[in-house]
Protein backbone atom coordinates (compact mmCIF):
# COMPACT_ATOMS: atom_id res chain seq x y z
CA UNK A 1 0.00 0.00 0.00
CA UNK A 2 2.99 2.35 1.06
CA UNK A 3 4.30 1.61 -2.45
CA UNK A 4 1.18 2.64 -4.17
CA UNK A 5 0.35 5.79 -2.28
CA UNK A 6 4.32 6.97 -3.11
CA UNK A 7 3.87 5.76 -6.76
CA UNK A 8 0.67 8.08 -7.01
CA UNK A 9 2.03 11.10 -5.13
CA UNK A 10 5.44 11.00 -7.65
CA UNK A 11 3.04 10.54 -10.47
CA UNK A 12 0.84 13.50 -9.04
CA UNK A 13 4.52 15.15 -8.56
CA UNK A 14 5.60 14.63 -12.19
CA UNK A 15 2.60 15.71 -13.98
CA UNK A 16 1.92 18.86 -11.71
CA UNK A 17 4.65 21.34 -14.05
CA UNK A 18 2.69 20.59 -17.11
CA UNK A 19 -0.96 21.69 -14.94
CA UNK A 20 0.53 24.64 -14.25
CA UNK A 21 1.90 25.77 -17.69
CA UNK A 22 -2.16 26.87 -18.50
CA UNK A 23 -1.72 30.32 -17.69
CA UNK A 24 -3.61 33.58 -18.85
CA UNK A 25 -1.74 36.76 -19.64
CA UNK A 26 -2.33 40.41 -20.04
CA UNK A 27 -0.28 41.46 -22.86
CA UNK A 28 1.76 44.12 -21.86
CA UNK A 29 1.22 47.60 -23.71
CA UNK A 30 2.04 49.70 -20.54
CA UNK A 31 5.85 48.77 -20.47
CA UNK A 32 5.77 48.82 -23.93
CA UNK A 33 6.91 45.42 -24.77
CA UNK A 34 4.52 44.70 -27.26
CA UNK A 35 3.75 46.56 -30.85
CA UNK A 36 1.28 46.07 -33.57
CA UNK A 37 3.33 47.31 -36.77
CA UNK A 38 1.79 47.57 -40.51
CA UNK A 39 4.04 48.04 -43.81
CA UNK A 40 1.63 49.31 -47.17
CA UNK A 41 3.30 49.83 -50.54
CA UNK A 42 3.78 53.96 -51.03
CA UNK A 43 2.82 53.80 -54.91
CA UNK A 44 4.43 50.91 -55.97
CA UNK A 45 8.29 52.81 -55.30
CA UNK A 46 9.09 52.25 -51.61
CA UNK A 47 7.28 50.97 -48.21
CA UNK A 48 5.62 52.93 -45.80
CA UNK A 49 5.79 51.31 -41.78
CA UNK A 50 4.14 53.16 -39.05
CA UNK A 51 2.01 51.46 -35.86
CA UNK A 52 -0.95 51.45 -33.81
CA UNK A 53 0.21 53.28 -30.16
CA UNK A 54 -2.74 52.07 -28.50
CA UNK A 55 -4.39 48.75 -28.20
CA UNK A 56 -4.88 46.23 -25.55
CA UNK A 57 -5.69 42.26 -25.04
CA UNK A 58 -5.30 39.24 -23.49
CA UNK A 59 -4.14 35.59 -24.48
CA UNK A 60 -4.52 32.21 -23.06
CA UNK A 61 -1.14 29.59 -23.63
CA UNK A 62 -0.61 26.20 -22.69
CA UNK A 63 2.47 24.75 -24.47
CA UNK A 64 1.25 21.58 -23.90
CA UNK A 65 -2.16 22.53 -25.12
CA UNK A 66 -1.87 24.49 -27.47
CA UNK A 67 -5.43 23.83 -29.02
CA UNK A 68 -6.91 24.97 -26.06
CA UNK A 69 -5.01 28.47 -26.50
CA UNK A 70 -6.92 31.83 -26.51
CA UNK A 71 -6.28 35.73 -27.73
CA UNK A 72 -8.51 38.88 -28.02
CA UNK A 73 -6.70 42.38 -29.04
CA UNK A 74 -8.57 45.86 -29.51
CA UNK A 75 -6.65 48.50 -31.33
CA UNK A 76 -7.28 51.95 -31.10
CA UNK A 77 -7.44 52.96 -34.96
CA UNK A 78 -6.86 56.66 -34.02
CA UNK A 79 -3.90 56.02 -32.94
CA UNK A 80 -2.47 54.98 -36.34
CA UNK A 81 1.00 56.29 -36.50
CA UNK A 82 3.23 56.23 -39.61
CA UNK A 83 5.71 59.20 -38.43
CA UNK A 84 4.05 62.07 -40.97
CA UNK A 85 1.41 64.09 -39.18
CA UNK A 86 -0.39 64.93 -42.69
CA UNK A 87 -0.13 61.57 -43.47
CA UNK A 88 -1.88 59.84 -40.70
CA UNK A 89 -4.30 62.19 -41.06
CA UNK A 90 -5.16 60.98 -44.52
CA UNK A 91 -5.16 57.56 -43.64
CA UNK A 92 -7.40 58.32 -40.51
CA UNK A 93 -9.46 59.90 -42.84
CA UNK A 94 -12.93 58.44 -44.33
CA UNK A 95 -10.95 58.13 -47.74
CA UNK A 96 -9.15 55.35 -45.71
CA UNK A 97 -9.95 53.67 -42.54
CA UNK A 98 -12.13 55.77 -41.25
CA UNK A 99 -10.71 55.83 -37.29
CA UNK A 100 -13.95 58.54 -36.42
CA UNK A 101 -16.46 56.55 -37.64
CA UNK A 102 -14.62 52.97 -36.70
CA UNK A 103 -11.83 53.85 -33.75
CA UNK A 104 -11.51 50.09 -32.53
CA UNK A 105 -10.39 47.10 -34.31
CA UNK A 106 -10.97 43.35 -32.48
CA UNK A 107 -9.51 40.44 -33.20
CA UNK A 108 -10.39 37.31 -31.59
CA UNK A 109 -8.90 33.99 -31.84
CA UNK A 110 -10.87 30.99 -33.05
CA UNK A 111 -8.60 28.38 -33.56
CA UNK A 112 -4.68 28.38 -32.39
CA UNK A 113 -3.03 25.31 -34.29
CA UNK A 114 0.67 24.41 -34.28
CA UNK A 115 2.20 23.52 -37.49
CA UNK A 116 4.37 21.22 -38.66
CA UNK A 117 7.39 23.61 -38.62
CA UNK A 118 6.84 24.30 -34.97
CA UNK A 119 4.85 27.61 -35.49
CA UNK A 120 1.58 28.15 -34.69
CA UNK A 121 -1.43 29.11 -36.89
CA UNK A 122 -3.88 31.72 -35.10
CA UNK A 123 -7.29 31.73 -36.75
CA UNK A 124 -9.78 34.20 -36.13
CA UNK A 125 -12.33 37.36 -36.45
CA UNK A 126 -10.68 40.83 -37.61
CA UNK A 127 -13.00 43.19 -37.07
CA UNK A 128 -11.45 46.42 -38.94
CA UNK A 129 -13.67 49.24 -40.60
CA UNK A 130 -16.79 48.05 -39.79
CA UNK A 131 -16.13 44.55 -41.28
CA UNK A 132 -15.48 41.14 -39.76
CA UNK A 133 -13.25 38.72 -41.69
CA UNK A 134 -11.71 35.79 -40.83
CA UNK A 135 -7.84 35.86 -40.78
CA UNK A 136 -4.80 33.98 -40.06
CA UNK A 137 -1.74 35.18 -37.88
CA UNK A 138 1.84 33.41 -38.72
CA UNK A 139 2.87 33.11 -35.12
CA UNK A 140 6.47 31.97 -33.68
CA UNK A 141 7.04 31.43 -29.58
CA UNK A 142 9.92 33.53 -29.05
CA UNK A 143 10.35 32.65 -25.20
CA UNK A 144 9.05 32.47 -21.20
CA UNK A 145 10.37 32.71 -17.98
CA UNK A 146 10.45 34.77 -15.13
CA UNK A 147 10.71 38.58 -15.11
CA UNK A 148 13.33 41.15 -12.85
CA UNK A 149 9.77 42.32 -10.99
CA UNK A 150 8.71 38.54 -10.16
CA UNK A 151 6.29 38.41 -12.66
CA UNK A 152 5.93 35.55 -15.51
CA UNK A 153 6.25 36.35 -19.24
CA UNK A 154 5.78 34.41 -22.28
CA UNK A 155 6.80 36.07 -26.12
CA UNK A 156 5.53 35.51 -29.31
CA UNK A 157 6.01 37.52 -32.85
CA UNK A 158 3.40 36.92 -35.63
CA UNK A 159 2.68 38.13 -39.23
CA UNK A 160 -0.42 38.51 -41.71
CA UNK A 161 -1.58 40.02 -44.45
CA UNK A 162 -4.45 42.09 -44.66
CA UNK A 163 -6.72 42.63 -48.17
CA UNK A 164 -7.48 45.78 -47.78
CA UNK A 165 -10.93 45.17 -50.23
CA UNK A 166 -11.80 42.50 -47.33
CA UNK A 167 -12.95 45.36 -45.16
CA UNK A 168 -13.79 47.90 -47.58
CA UNK A 169 -10.91 50.44 -47.22
CA UNK A 170 -10.28 51.77 -50.61
CA UNK A 171 -6.47 50.77 -52.22
CA UNK A 172 -3.48 52.84 -50.70
CA UNK A 173 -1.64 53.96 -54.22
CA UNK A 174 -0.44 50.76 -55.65
CA UNK A 175 -1.34 48.43 -53.04
CA UNK A 176 -4.14 46.32 -52.55
CA UNK A 177 -2.90 44.74 -48.89
CA UNK A 178 -0.98 45.73 -45.55
CA UNK A 179 1.35 43.27 -43.91
CA UNK A 180 1.41 43.21 -40.47
CA UNK A 181 4.02 42.43 -38.04
CA UNK A 182 2.87 41.98 -34.60
CA UNK A 183 5.02 41.78 -31.42
CA UNK A 184 3.73 40.48 -27.96
CA UNK A 185 4.56 40.41 -24.61
CA UNK A 186 2.43 39.24 -22.07
CA UNK A 187 2.41 38.67 -18.53
CA UNK A 188 0.91 35.78 -16.71
CA UNK A 189 -2.30 37.45 -14.60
Amino acid sequence: MKKLLAASVLSIALTAPALVNAADYTIDTKGAHASINFKVSHLGYSFIQGRFNKFDGQFSFDANNVEASKVTVNVDTQSLDSNHAERDKHIRSDDFINAGKFPTAKFVSSKVTKKADGGLAIDGLLTLHGQSKAITIDADFIGEGKDPWGGYRVGFQGTTRLQLADFGIPVMGASSYVDMNLHVEGVRK
